[in-house]
């Protein structure tokens, strides 16, 4: 898409200069790019059902990943969130918390593992490991399936099927449209023979290659999965009763995955709101998909922000040691294992983590279409085409509109004249604790104060009342509405257990020594569907996904950190 060739910079730029909603021309014909915080409210809460998913994406979807979230429109939609909204409460991540630690202190003895004995550094790709570790999360905490791949010389299928998926599914997205004809127009039997006809082994080329890698990948995927999910849920029927399964569902705290939690909770539900054994295996492979390469990239995102910012790493250190109780004297600095709500109320790490999600949401922009004609108001003015201002702007049906995250989460009116900069501090002031999706549903229900809010202290990301739509700390990276990520509990927690973990015993800053030719490696983020960092030619090749940076153990000065940094 030729909006991400000119990176991040430039798909704020747009923004910044025409205003909250501009119209792009392409090959596709007009699209509308909408980052104003009024637009995105009738967009994602208000009129959701108009700006609807592409239907491309949803029929894609649907096969990739069966009956998921991503891939259900209209009352099933409905249906499977709400059985799943409170699958994903605070006291149910309490609950999963346990599950990450031993994979977050894997990982940081993997890398400890490969220091040298005296202490200095050494230039580590951490991306590989991260990724590991982002895997072995989602396939614990999600699915109950522990993948081990931190600790596996090789990866079993079902993993490296999860690893492969995201970039394909980057690579294959001109397939959307003919796939979705295809499931449309054909039957079952047909479509399956159509798919038969595309992927015989004969044809040459290297899409035809990749389209034949993808369906490989999903039958793995399907397989595994498939299987996890009937061991749990035959296992579940064995052991209890319909009335032991409530009580479970309620008081159990021995549930340790998120399938565990979803099979009780729908075994509970009314025989109208239960979800079908398809849509409950579409959940998880969705929520697998949606937790791993995501993570990852922000995981990797704020890593090398630390690595960049040695004041805010030795804060954060600090910080991480004072609530662990762990003393510099101590020697013994080798688990980071506190309590959820201790966790998740540490103030420079949760800046840390809601500035990173917020310059860099892991995915930029989210795409909707018109299904009918409809005039979106602003709340800023943006230029229109005969050179004046207008504070509303008609979009024909079918239209495609582009929900810019990027620009929504830099809006200097919002966030300030530095939204551009990385500045974990701005949230020292702000507290804690997000507004609920429903406050955010209903933020007013008088039309055009729809994104207003009335505080008593001031909050990050709402100036005058004004604010987004965002289900995550008025930002847009999680989206809003009813089709915001489900998830965002689960992935801020593993973000901040897998940080908290690595900091407290490990040193991270960017490489410094040069290679063969002089040359130091320079990371660079690329924009595609996901922020990719590779290292800059003539030190790297510009392509190969990586974040090479010099690890060591910590040293007692590197708690030692200046307020005035």
């Amino acid at each position: 898409m030729s909006l991400f060739e000119g990176g991040v910079d430039y798909c704020v730029h747009i923004a910044e200069k025409y205003g909250g909603a501009v119209r792009l021309y392409g090959p596709l014909g007009e699209i509308v790019y909408v980052s104003d915080p009024r637009a995105l409210y009738h967009i994602v809460v208000k009129d959701q059902h108009i700006f609807e998913e592409p239907n491309q994406f949803i029929m894609s979807n649907k096969l990739v990943f069966g009956e998921g979230l991503i891939s259900t429109i209209g009352e099933q939609h409905r249906r499977q969130r709400k059985l799943l909204n409170p699958v994903f409460s605070t006291s149910n991540m309490r609950r999963l918390l346990p599950t990450l630690h031993p994979i977050s202190d894997r990982l940081t003895s993997i890398l400890v593992s490969k220091l040298p004995a005296d202490g200095s550094h050494k230039e580590i790709d951490v991306l590989p490991w991260l990724s590991r570790c982002a895997l072995d999360g989602v396939c614990q905490g999600i699915l109950g399936y522990p993948s081990n791949t931190l600790s596996a010389a090789e990866n079993d299928s079902y993993a490296e099927a999860l690893r492969k998926i995201g970039p394909l599914i980057g690579k294959l997205m001109k397939v959307r449209s003919i796939s979705a004809f295809v499931m449309q127009n054909c039957s079952p039997y047909w479509a399956r023979k159509v798919l038969d006809l595309i992927t015989v082994p004969w044809l040459p080329t290297q899409f035809m290659a990749d389209i034949r890698e993808m369906r490989r990948i999903v039958e793995t995927m399907d397989s595994a999965s498939r299987k996890a999910f009937l061991e749990r849920k035959a296992a579940m029927e064995a052991e209890e009763t319909p009335d032991l399964i409530d009580t479970a569902y309620r008081d159990n705290d021995s549930m340790t995955s998120m399938m565990d939690i979803m099979l009780k909770a729908n075994a509970v539900s009314s025989n109208t709101e239960r979800l079908t054994d398809a849509e409950l295996l579409g959940q998880m492979n969705v929520m697998v998909f949606a937790g791993l390469d995501t993570t990852t990239s922000a995981l990797a995102r704020c890593i090398y922000l630390l690595a960049q910012h040695s004041g805010a790493q030795a804060r954060l250190r600090s910080e991480i040691r004072d609530a662990t109780k762990i003393s510099e004297e101590d020697g013994d600095m080798s688990s980071a294992e506190l309590p959820f709500d201790v966790l998740m109320s540490l103030p420079f790490l949760d800046s840390i983590v809601k500035e990173t999600l917020r310059l860099y949401p892991s995915l930029p922009v989210m795409a909707r279409a018109t299904s009918k004609e409809i005039t979106l108001p602003l709340q800023f003015p943006a230029r229109s085409r005969s050179g004046g201002y207008t504070s509303a702007v008609a979009i024909p049906e079918g239209t495609v509109t582009i929900i810019s995250i990027l620009a929504a989460n830099r809006h200097q009116g919002l966030w300030g004249a530095d939204a551009n900069e990385w500045r974990p501090e701005r949230w020292l002031s702000s507290p804690l604790t997000a507004p609920s999706q429903a406050q955010e549903a209903k933020c007013s229900l008088d039309g055009e104060d729809a994104v207003s809010t009335s505080r008593s202290a001031p909050v990050m990301g709402v100036k005058d009342g004004v604010r987004f739509p965002g289900v995550y700390s008025n930002m847009m990276t999680f989206l809003g509405g009813s089709r915001s990520c489900i998830g965002f509990k689960f992935a801020e927690m593993e973000l901040k257990q897998v940080i908290a973990t690595l900091v407290l015993r490990l040193h991270f800053s960017l490489p410094t020594e040069p290679n063969t030719q002089g040359h130091v490696k320079e990371i660079q983020w690329k924009l595609q569907a996901f922020h990719i960092p590779v290292v800059k030619p003539p030190a790297g090749d510009g392509v190969t996904p990586q974040v090479p940076l010099n690890v060591r153990l910590v040293k007692k000065d590197d708690f030692i950190w200046n307020a005035v940094v």
